[in-house]
């Protein structure tokens, strides 16, 4: 069977832009719960694009360090969306939320990659998203980190993510085989505003690096 990559288009502030990504095929669309962020999106206007979405798309909502009650309340929001947690989380505070969760490591330029010891205790965790920002910050910076370091041990699925675009993504797929890529910069006109051409190449790359034999 032909592997397939799943496609996560983050950084969503407008319900066209959550429309046209699921037209194209995207599987996951993420919504950005970090105030100092520049594609920050209330919990409320991001509920009202959630309701409107298909229900076989999932919904991600990205937080950073936030207070335990804060990621409750946007969660009892959006009973489907499944929870990002981009900082130093520990395990215990990620799991306390009783929902399967995404973990994001930041690689940063020359960090070393998180160990299976440091991974581990994230049981729950549905995968884990390897990013090119420092550890403890957030993504979304545009800048790719060295995917080559990635070895293929991995137990959980990977989420690549870190300045993916249309030109690098198929190179992207083919030398990591994640689970799937997460793009924002990348398809982007300008901060949280969506580039409909730019979506539409990057999910054909994708499909591309797929149909392609390693």
């Amino acid at each position: 069977m032909a592997r397939r990559t799943r496609v996560k288009i983050c950084g969503i502030t407008r319900l066209q832009d959550a429309h046209l990504a699921q037209q194209l095929g995207a599987d996951s669309l993420g919504f950005v719960f970090v105030p100092a962020s520049q594609r920050y999106l209330s919990p409320e206007a991001a509920a009202s694009i959630v309701s409107q979405m298909s229900p076989f798309v999932t919904p991600v909502g990205l937080f950073l360090d936030a207070p335990a009650d804060e990621v409750t309340r946007v969660l009892s929001l959006m009973p489907s969306l499944v929870p990002q947690f981009h900082g130093r989380e520990s395990a215990d505070y990620c799991e306390q939320f009783g929902r399967p969760y995404l973990k994001a490591m930041g690689v940063g330029s020359a960090g070393a990659l998180p160990s299976e010891d440091q991974l581990a205790p994230y049981g729950r965790a549905l995968g884990f998203l390897f990013d090119s920002h420092e550890p403890g910050q957030l993504g979304g910076t545009g800048e790719a980190f060295d995917w080559t370091r990635l070895g293929d041990e991995m137990r959980k699925p990977l989420i690549l993510a870190g300045g993916l675009n249309v030109h690098n993504v198929e190179q992207a797929i083919r030398q990591t085989r994640p689970y799937a890529v997460d793009v924002s910069s990348g398809v982007e006109q300008a901060r949280g505003i969506k580039d409909p051409e730019a979506m539409r190449k990057f999910l054909e790359a994708v499909r591309l690096a797929d149909g392609q034999p390693d």
